[in-house]
């Protein structure tokens, strides 16, 4: 199989904002949905991304993330999604659920998932990705922040961490280098009134 890896372009989209997320407490494996604002981002990314080329859409299995691609999904009649397990966010353990400050990557929680255990999961995930047909778009991973800081590890790129519904495009040049978009959200939209539109 060509893996993702071989293709020259695809997508990363961080889910959108949970409770958790917005009390800066760790989420990790913990299965939270969208918050109220959380949906809001998804549905602005949704709109504001609508024409960007993408040929099907790779994501966690997680609620938060697959919340958030349905309603991408919801502008695009006919995109393929693909639930893709091994793209979760890392267990964190007794840290889930604790303020973000707590977490030491390198160490392994209790009861949780160590650093190169979630590494070599993401890697694999990864691999298991088919690279688009020709003349496919490229596809859209909708996942975690600890997906993106591992996806980036492993093109050899300085990890920007994204906030919530954050996009950014991977590229390879013709001599294998990668390199990637600064991470940009979607402008907010809940105040659009079209009516104001003469």
């Amino acid at each position: 199989m060509v893996s993702l890896l071989d293709h020259p372009h695809f997508h990363l989209l961080r889910h959108g904002q949970t409770a958790l997320n917005a009390a800066d407490l760790v989420c990790g494996a913990t299965d939270v949905p969208l918050g109220e604002l959380g949906q809001r981002q998804a549905r602005d990314a949704a709109l504001a991304w609508r024409h960007l080329p993408v040929g099907r859409l790779i994501v966690s299995t997680m609620l938060r993330a697959r919340q958030t691609a349905t309603t991408i999904a919801d502008q695009r009649p006919g995109l393929r999604i693909e639930e893709a397990p091994l793209l979760a966010e890392r267990d964190w353990g007794v840290w889930e659920g604790q303020p973000r400050a707590v977490l030491v990557r390198a160490a392994t929680p209790d009861g949780g998932e160590g650093l190169q255990a979630f590494r070599n999961r993401i890697r694999a995930g990864v691999a298991a990705i088919a690279a688009p047909d020709a003349g496919e778009d490229p596809p859209l991973i909708v996942a975690h922040s600890g997906t993106v800081r591992e996806i980036f590890a492993l093109l050899d790129l300085p990890f920007r961490r994204p906030g919530n519904c954050a996009l950014i495009t991977l590229s390879r040049d013709d001599a294998g280098r990668w390199s990637a978009t600064q991470p940009r959200t979607a402008p907010d939209t809940s105040s659009f009134n079209p009516k104001r539109i003469a």
